[in-house]
């Protein structure tokens, strides 16, 4: 069986239970706050929270966040699986995670993906899922930089032809001619800057505005005379 299909918490490195507490407060929010748009992944989403790009365009949108540091693709499952989308109703959910699964095969880690998009739309058969590319990472050429783009082209075909899940190109611009990339865009090679956060999530921000704006009125732009 694939491990990255396989619902798992994650593992309480820290010992003080940390990651559960997160869950634990999706949970509630879920339970109290009404969002349009539900990000749900892993520290580059939880990141963009603490943006100023967020602040300014995602948190207007009424999105909520769930996304914890370091989660896999069978941790997001487990967390999807245990209610941090049973009380909500968003038209949008937004998915990242993949780039922190190094241990296994893209396959498989396309595989998990594939798995949290079938168990969001069973608890969401209306909404719309978008997935942001998985980013390239590592100042220089690596393996795991090779590894998160033939996730992102293996998971490009297996989404093509579904219905209302949009894969969405965020990690152009990043790779400089000579292959490295700026600790300008990545402080650490892994996580955008608040610049580069704008640059990755406009096309993001733009495909909510879109969605969220489908079935709405149509807004009379003609000037008044």
């Amino acid at each position: 069986m694939n491990p990255c299909s396989v619902p798992a918490p994650q593992q309480d490195s820290e010992g003080d239970g940390r990651w559960n507490s997160i869950h634990n407060r999706f949970l509630s929010d879920a339970k109290g706050k009404d969002a349009d748009v539900i990000f749900i992944g892993d520290s580059i989403l939880q990141a963009l929270e603490h943006t100023e790009v967020w602040n300014q365009w995602f948190a207007p949108l009424h999105c909520l966040n769930f996304s914890i540091h370091k989660d896999q693709t069978q941790n997001v499952l487990w967390r999807i699986k245990n209610g941090e989308l049973d009380h909500v109703d968003p038209k949008v959910i937004v998915v990242h995670v993949g780039t922190n699964n190094v241990d296994y095969t893209p396959e498989q880690v396309c595989e998990g993906i594939l798995e949290i998009i079938t168990t969001i739309r069973e608890k969401h058969p209306s909404a719309y899922i978008v997935l942001p590319s998985l980013l390239p990472r590592g100042q220089h050429p690596n393996a795991l930089r090779e590894k998160n783009s033939k996730i992102n082209q293996l998971l490009r075909e297996k989404v093509l032809n579904m219905n209302k899940v949009e894969m969405v190109s965020i990690d152009k611009g990043f790779i400089q001619t000579d292959g490295t990339i700026s600790h300008h865009d990545m402080h650490d090679y892994l996580t955008p800057t608040n610049a580069a956060c704008r640059k990755a999530f406009e096309p993001i921000y733009d495909l909510l505005q879109q969605l969220l704006s489908e079935g709405e009125p149509e807004k009379d732009l003609t000037p008044s005379e």
